[in-house]
């Protein structure tokens, strides 16, 4: 992060296709071509994790295993792993959205049948992908636990395996080794798909910025593998539970659910198992973005049996001390600190500490009358400027949700006077925005591909708090064509953010 710079925010599932979802195919490196095109600098993308049952990135079954839906089907028949016939009949012929339940249903039936095929010129690539990857054994030994349990967390499981005695490990490891087997293919697969599409990527001059999610479900691999990590009581429940307190986004708080870290045993072991995290996604991504990095400085701490995230308290985390680790073990590791939400006199220190990037957000400026650090002309040079993020309105769809004194606040600000009812791809106002926020002293801005478009909030990506109607968006190719590259290029090239 030496020079000013840009970049979009879109998730890989968004990118349009054939596969109802998006892919590591063709499209991904399209998209980058794209970015290029306008001489943005980075593509910011949410977490490549498995999706929990309401489909959030944000709760996965593994801090380390990628998304099987992210493989690209017609690679995988160029790859003679399936036939052009199941290609054509898992086509999906739907663009606007993703239908989760499609996939559900017929996504990892499909990865069966290319399993099947696996020879063992394959089998050898994968063992050794397993050799250099010690976290994926124990995570396919999982998965095929959880579908010998018809799907049942593992909290649910009998005795022997939920408390993971060895005798019933060892047992279970045998009866179910070609399992096994298929979750080792699926992530092998996944990321030899990655590995080439970002070599692509990065190829055309544009680097990739993760997400990290800071805590994990209580059903994940890593949880189960490592009960001792985390605060839970002798048969694996969660005595306490994160979540955040009343905020912007939730008035009476957000009862998350995910156990919290034991950081006293993680501190005991020199804090390995996050260092083993951040070195996969720092292979995975060129920067990372650590979500609610306030909670290694504090976090909210709710009893598993509390009726609401009010009942919540705030609780030292680990601080620098964690971090004086995180330095040791890597070399300017490229992280970004997500310090939104309730930001208080610890978190700015911390941040202070660690010399890490912090995150502003245009629309968090003008949602009170202070003059807050959110506004452009407060954001720091060594910070992320955001016009929003996957938790926020677009843009079009904020300046119809606030009042009209923020809305002309607003206005008055990007010193636009005309007519702001009109969005889409020319949108006047959002571009107004745009260069407002563009002109701020942060080395990198980012907005979502929403408030390229100028759409309105039928495309948000999530709204927090709400467990439906979330993360479904996607973009088609006709989309992409109406944007006006042009425009962009000639705005990332007027205040020194174009990578051309």
């Amino acid at each position: 992060m030496k020079h000013r710079s840009s970049g979009l925010l879109m998730h890989i599932a968004s990118l349009p296709g054939p596969g109802g979802i998006g892919s590591f195919g063709k499209e991904a490196v399209k998209f980058a071509e794209f970015l290029k095109s306008m001489g943005f600098t980075y593509w910011q993308t949410l977490p490549f994790g498995t999706t929990d049952q309401f489909n959030s990135p944000y709760t996965s079954f593994s801090a380390f295993a990628g998304n099987p839906y992210f493989i690209d089907l017609p690679t995988l028949k160029e790859d003679g792993l399936i036939t052009a016939e199941e290609l054509e009949h898992n086509t999906y012929h739907a663009p606007y959205a993703i239908d989760y339940e499609w996939l559900d249903n017929t996504r990892m039936p499909l990865l069966r049948k290319a399993f099947s095929r696996v020879d063992t010129k394959l089998e050898k690539k994968i063992a050794a992908f397993c050799d250099k990857n010690e976290w994926l054994p124990e995570f396919a030994f999982y998965m095929a636990l959880r579908d010998k349990h018809e799907g049942k967390d593992w909290i649910d499981w009998e005795d022997d395996l939920r408390l993971r005695k060895p005798a019933a490990l060892r047992k279970a490891v045998t009866e179910l080794k070609k399992d096994i087997a298929f979750y080792e293919f699926v992530q092998y697969e996944f990321f030899a798909q990655w590995e080439k599409v970002k070599k692509e990527i990065n190829g055309l001059g544009i680097q990739i910025i993760g997400d990290m999610p800071i805590y994990l479900s209580l059903r994940s691999a890593d949880v189960w593998s490592n009960q001792n990590l985390f605060q839970l009581d002798k048969d694996g429940h969660p005595t306490h539970c994160a979540g955040c307190p009343p905020d912007y986004f939730a008035k009476d708080g957000q009862f998350w659910g995910n156990p919290i870290y034991n950081w006293d045993a993680m501190k005991k072991t020199g804090y390995d198992w996050w260092m083993k995290r951040i070195a996969v996604s720092l292979q995975i991504y060129d920067m990372v973005r650590i979500d609610h990095f306030r909670a290694f400085s504090a976090y909210w701490s709710i009893p598993a049996n509390a009726a609401s995230a009010k009942e919540g308290k705030w609780v030292d985390g680990p601080g620098m001390d964690f971090f004086d680790y995180v330095f040791k073990e890597f070399d300017d590791p490229q992280i970004i600190a997500e310090d939104l939400g309730t930001i208080d006199e610890g978190v700015i220190k911390l941040i202070e500490k660690t010399g890490l990037p912090g995150m502003r957000v245009l629309q968090f400026g003008f949602v009170d009358d202070a003059d807050n650090l959110h506004l452009p002309h407060n954001i720091p040079k060594k910070s992320i400027a955001y016009t929003g993020t996957h938790d926020n309105e677009t843009l079009f769809g904020f300046l119809y949700a606030a009042t009209p004194e923020q809305r002309k606040y607003l206005l008055n600000y990007a010193n636009f006077h005309g007519d702001w009812t009109v969005g889409g791809y020319h949108s006047p106002v959002c571009r107004a925005l745009i260069r407002t926020l563009w002109q701020c002293p942060a080395q990198i801005a980012i907005l979502p591909v929403q408030d390229l478009c100028g759409y309105g909030s039928d495309t948000r990506m999530n709204k927090p708090g709400v467990s439906s109607g979330n993360w479904n968006f996607r973009l088609t190719k006709e989309a992409i064509a109406q944007v006006d590259t042009e425009w962009m290029l000639e705005t990332n090239t007027t205040y020194y953010r174009s990578s051309l």
